[in-house]
């Protein structure tokens, strides 16, 4: 039974922020100038708008395949970084983004406690 909730648990949280990250990233290649004045705004330099952008569609391919546990961990800390360092930004702007980006880091911390129990627990007997 923990496994059915446990697996739920996953694709409705990885479902989500695959949702999120992707929302973002065609924000970042079509509303460019505006994310521009919105990284401006917050502090972060702008030329990293494009580089995340293309990341998070690659961190969003490493947690879908698992091809390689390395990157996959790195796809959930870049995550993990993008989504806190947002929650920041928009609590010092006082813009209300924050909420969204609070969103993210749950969806993060569930998505990636539930891969591990899923897909790479040791077995405690052997």
């Amino acid at each position: 039974m923990m496994n059915k909730t446990t697996r739920i648990s996953y694709y409705v949280a990885t479902g989500l922020l695959t949702l999120l990250m992707l929302f973002s990233a065609q924000m970042y290649f079509f509303k460019t100038e505006m994310v521009r004045g919105f990284f401006d705004s917050l502090g972060y330099p702008s030329y990293l708008v494009y580089p995340l952008a293309i990341a998070k569609i690659l961190g969003l391919i490493a947690i879908w395949t698992r091809k390689s546990r390395t990157l996959l961990e790195w796809a959930y800390a870049g995550f993990f970084f993008d989504t806190v360092l947002a929650a920041a930004a928009h609590l010092q702007a006082e813009d209300g983004g924050h909420v969204m980006a609070m969103g993210g880091v749950v969806l993060v911390i569930v998505s990636y406690v539930a891969a591990q129990k899923l897909f790479y627990q040791v077995d405690s007997d052997a």
